[in-house]
């Protein structure tokens, strides 16, 4: 190419630079609200060759910042917390109904040193920071905080695996057993108490899954909307006009958005009634001073 050629090359790409540069600028000045995702829900769920995560339309929830990966299948009222992964990538994994993962918990699989997928069951609780590798929890286990259980162990129904255990590759923990140590050691029997706390926390985590997957949901202007009925309630005195529950714009009587006529400035002019307790309530409080 000739040095005229280069010449105009290099000045059509500064041109379209400056273009771009120039529309930038363009866009950002007529945002009317800014607004950064800082979370790609999107990311949840990866495909691993071919092979995408089965969740269940009725899985209670998966944290935005949570990671799904290949092969696993979640069955329905699961919740998989914030920071915790499942992969599936070399094997399967499959989650059964009413089971919750912990925060920062991590569920593998083998293939190298041993051909073992992940299978858990119903109603088993995995503790924040807990690690399943290549393991079998059957159901109404306990697993606790930071524990591990690894290669091809099996933590058998309504066992219980103490916070920071480790259940060494191919070891068998038996029904009603109670579990602890690194490495885990039988200590005793598992007790009534324990399995009714376990059994409550698991209703509990499931409406706290629930409450948490309805507010990660929610789009910017219902995140708005909910910041002024909030502030409403802090700053609108008590004894003043209240906005009924949400209703249709027929019932309600609305303009355009503006609220029901009457009710927009509800003061002693529009609402004699209301003005008068609000005034008396007000001199009340000055004579208390």
């Amino acid at each position: 190419m000739s040095s005229y050629g280069a010449r105009i090359v290099i000045a059509a790409s500064n041109a379209a630079r400056r273009l771009g540069q120039g529309l930038d600028s363009l866009g950002k000045s007529m945002e009317v609200v800014k607004y950064a995702d800082k979370l790609v829900p999107s990311t949840r769920f990866v495909a691993v060759d071919g092979v995408s995560p089965t969740v269940s339309p009725l899985a209670a929830f998966v944290a935005p910042n949570a990671s799904v990966i290949g092969d696993v299948t979640l069955g329905p009222n699961t919740s998989v917390w914030y920071g915790a992964t499942i992969r599936g990538d070399v094997h399967r994994v499959s989650i059964g109904e009413n089971t919750s993962v912990g925060d920062r918990a991590v569920i593998h699989v083998a293939k190298i040193q041993g051909d073992f997928p992940s299978i858990i069951g119903k109603n088993v609780i995995i503790g924040p920071g807990a690690i399943v590798h290549a393991a079998t929890l059957e159901d109404g286990c306990v697993i606790g905080p930071m524990a591990q259980v690894l290669d091809g162990s099996i933590v058998e129904k309504g066992a219980i695996v103490g916070p920071g255990s480790v259940v060494t590759p191919g070891t068998i923990v038996r029904s009603g057993e109670y579990w602890l140590g690194s490495p885990a050691r039988m200590v005793r029997a598992t007790t009534p108490e324990e399995m009714r706390v376990a059994s409550e926390d698991s209703a509990n985590t499931l409406a706290l899954a629930l409450m948490h997957a309805i507010e990660c949901d929610k789009g910017l202007e219902q995140i708005h909307e909910d910041r002024a009925v909030y502030e409403d309630s802090i700053y609108r005195d008590p004894d003043y006009w209240q906005p009924n529950a949400k209703v249709s714009e027929r019932e309600s009587g609305d303009v355009l958005g503006m609220g029901s006529p009457g009710l927009i400035f509800d003061s002693a002019l529009t609402n004699p009634v209301e003005g008068l307790k609000l005034r008396n309530k007000r001199q009340t409080a000055a004579e208390k001073k």
